[in-house]
């Protein structure tokens, strides 16, 4: 399995190029649900260094990250080129967290645009330190099938899903749960993360949970069942969010 930065999403490149090109659209793929989500991507995405190809085949990001989009057979394939890393700046250390990152919001995007076009997502976030290892070992998916497979497991929280994997790579799993959306299926992505000397010695982990269309009742039933299993194994850590 390889970090490629590299989708192809069923949808033509006008279709992409809108989610790339909407606040409100980017903030279905974009990140989760925060605070300071709109902020980042005002900077990120609309900021005074962002350039736009006359095509709308190209895009520069702040921080020189380049987005192309390009038609093949079954849709448009969806890639991002990182900029040379400047190693002193102050993000340098954090230059792999940003291509999991990228990595983990390209899924996100091809399953917005697939799967909920017209949808509004509900996120729940939490983030843990990896003293006690891998938590997608942890959660129990470390095993799941190849990409596109169904899959039914019991994870470590005790909770039944089922669903098909919607990726894996050497650091992430993304699952698809039938239960996390009202119609269709709700998307939840677990990435562990590398150690930072200095900095995130232990390396880390992240689990996202996207949801559409559940009522405040049941998001929070699903909120609850993935809190109790953090706050058991990472009482110190903050609460799902």
């Amino acid at each position: 399995m390889t970090n490629n930065l590299s989708v192809v999403i069923n949808a033509d490149a006008q279709q992409v190029w809108t989610m790339l090109r909407e606040p409100a659209k980017v903030a279905q793929w974009h990140g989760w649900e925060a605070e300071d989500q709109a902020a980042e991507i005002n900077a990120i995405y609309f900021g005074p260094k962002v350039i736009e190809s006359a095509d709308h085949t190209s895009l520069v990001v702040d921080g020189g990250d380049i987005f192309t989009l390009k038609p093949v057979p079954g849709g448009t394939e969806v890639s991002i080129t990182r900029a040379a890393v400047d190693h002193n700046s102050e993000w340098a250390a954090w230059d792999e967290d940003i291509t999991q990152g990228w990595l983990t919001f390209l899924h996100q995007l091809r399953f917005a645009l697939e799967r909920h076009p017209n949808g509004r997502r509900k996120t729940l976030f939490f983030a843990v330190p990896g003293t006690a290892g891998s938590v997608i070992d942890k959660l129990g998916v470390g095993d799941v099938p190849a990409a596109g497979e169904p899959y039914s497991l019991t994870l470590a929280t005790g909770e039944a899903v089922s669903g098909k994997v919607w990726f894996r790579s050497n650091h992430q799993v993304g699952l698809t749960v039938q239960d996390y959306a009202e119609h269709g299926e709700g998307l939840v992505i677990i990435a562990d993360q590398p150690a930072i000397p200095e900095l995130r010695p232990d390396g880390g982990s992240l689990v996202i949970v996207s949801t559409y269309g559940l009522g405040a009742h049941r998001l929070e039933e699903i909120r609850a069942v993935w809190d109790s299993w953090r706050a058991a194994n990472y009482p110190s850590t903050d609460p799902v969010a």
